[in-house]
């Protein structure tokens, strides 16, 4: 069907086409969407716009990110991918172009707020269903003001996070509604986590069948990432461990078979499901904190310089061209995840048995089982240290290592990181503490509402 216009806020700049699955919804009054049964909502639901992970090809994320290379950089950038790749405080300033990252996110909100405002009016629709479909709505809309709040907010911290600026909570699909002003980071984290416990008692109890949908597991892992990047670890720990147990998701084996599928909303370890194609030239420093024995490598990475490490630009995460069922990469919640928050939680808590555990759990499907030996270690800051190499291993071009030394930055675990042209000149830092952890509000956002405060 096809879903020909729907109301975009304000905030999205424009209206935008949105393509569906059929023709069913052809008589649509001056351009609204005509959704009228439980099933036309399910099918919103289910528009493949909602699976894509942000960004284009890849997540713009992962571009920000300190294992990303750009060998082939013009100078000056001048790309939206290479100014992201700089960190530059715009990444485009044609006000005529919804704007990377925030449009899409409010674009997607959009959509499930057009759920949740007219579900309760739907035909041919039971209660239970009503629920459910709200349900995932809410859940879908908290997953997207994740994103934004740790996009255009300072990192969580709760001595200021009642302070502290995130993004406008939007609860309308009316674009001529009146943008709301920014609501700080405690009031937008205090909201999707009030959203996900409501939704939890209404959701599906398994997507198996399609996990870029909803499901009570799947509510426990987007909670448990929430509060993991809160810095709540306890929290974060007892909703990832709900999370594994609620989810019939099991962990890849390396040593055995590829899946037989590409398809991600059937990968065995996806929870809560987003999708992008994996392909980005990697950093040689990265590359070579692989151990010689780590099946990713080989399972994931693509080289033409024999896996030496010795040429910028040789070594590409390129799954497809390893193996081609892996070509996708899954930007939501995964059981690898899950066990990670579980790890760092217990290390630092000093629960080293459990950190160790988990860590194993991983490690013994991601080495060769015939040379495979599992870390011990009673130190405290050696598994913690451990723990953070690994969830950069396995969670490589997810669009959370971004995220990730956003908080490490906090805690005062970055260094400085630089950025090279083809001759190897610095053309950008990151250095510690450093403004640029936190984006600009775009240029054409603030073009439509020029009293909404910038960001430093």
């Amino acid at each position: 069907m096809k879903y020909s216009k729907y109301i975009i806020n304000a905030l999205v700049i424009c209206c935008v086409s949105i393509s569906g699955c059929d023709k069913y919804l052809n008589v649509q009054p001056k351009g609204y969407t005509l959704l009228k049964t439980a099933n036309d909502y399910d099918l919103w639901l289910n528009d493949v716009s909602l699976d894509y992970g942000i960004g284009t090809v890849g997540s713009y994320l992962d571009i920000f990110s300190d294992y990303t290379d750009y060998p082939t950089i013009t100078v000056p950038p001048s790309a939206v991918s290479e100014l992201m790749f700089t960190w530059a405080p715009q990444f485009s300033t044609d006000l005529s172009i919804s704007p990377p990252l925030w449009g899409q996110h409010y674009a997607n909100i959009n959509k499930y707020n057009t759920v949740l405002l007219g579900i309760d009016k739907a035909t041919s629709a039971t209660d239970e269903q009503k629920r459910s479909l709200n349900a995932e709505a809410l859940l879908g809309r908290a997953f997207e003001y994740f994103y934004l709040v740790n996009e255009y907010g300072n990192e969580y911290d709760s001595s200021t996070a009642d302070k502290d600026l995130g993004v406008p909570f939007v609860i309308s699909n009316d674009v001529s509604q009146t943008t709301p002003a920014r609501s700080t980071i405690q009031e937008i984290y205090t909201q999707i986590i009030s959203d996900l416990n409501a939704a939890i008692p209404d959701l599906p109890v398994d997507n198996s069948n399609n996990r870029f949908r909803g499901s009570i597991a799947a509510a426990y892992s987007v909670l448990a990432r929430i509060y993991f990047y809160a810095g709540d670890y306890t929290d974060a720990r007892k909703n990832a461990e709900l999370a594994l147990e609620k989810s019939s998701a099991t962990m890849l084996d390396f040593n055995g078979a590829p899946p037989a599928t590409a398809n991600i909303s059937i990968q065995p370890d996806v929870i809560y499901g987003r999708m992008i194609i994996g392909y980005n030239t990697v950093t040689l420093d990265f590359m070579r904190s692989f151990a010689t024995n780590d099946l990713r490598v080989s399972e994931l990475y693509y080289s033409t310089d024999a896996y030496t490490y010795a040429i910028r630009g040789a070594t590409l995460y390129y799954p497809a061209g390893r193996t081609p069922s892996l070509q996708y990469v899954n930007t939501g919640t995964s059981v690898q995840e899950m066990k990670l928050i579980i790890a760092e939680a217990a290390a630092r808590s000093n629960d080293l048995s459990t950190a160790l555990q988990q860590l194993d759990d991983i490690r013994k499907d991601r080495f060769s089982a015939s040379n495979y030996e599992p870390y011990q270690s009673d130190n405290k800051d050696s598994v913690l240290k451990n723990v953070l190499i690994e969830r950069k291993h396995e969670l490589p071009f997810s669009g959370l290592r971004w995220f990730d030394m956003r908080r490490l930055n906090k805690e005062g675990r970055m260094d400085t990181v630089y950025r090279y042209d083809a001759q190897e000149n610095v053309i950008a830092t990151l250095p510690p503490h450093s403004t640029k952890y936190t984006l600009q509000i775009p240029v054409q956002v603030l073009q439509f509402n020029p009293d909404m405060q910038q960001n430093p």
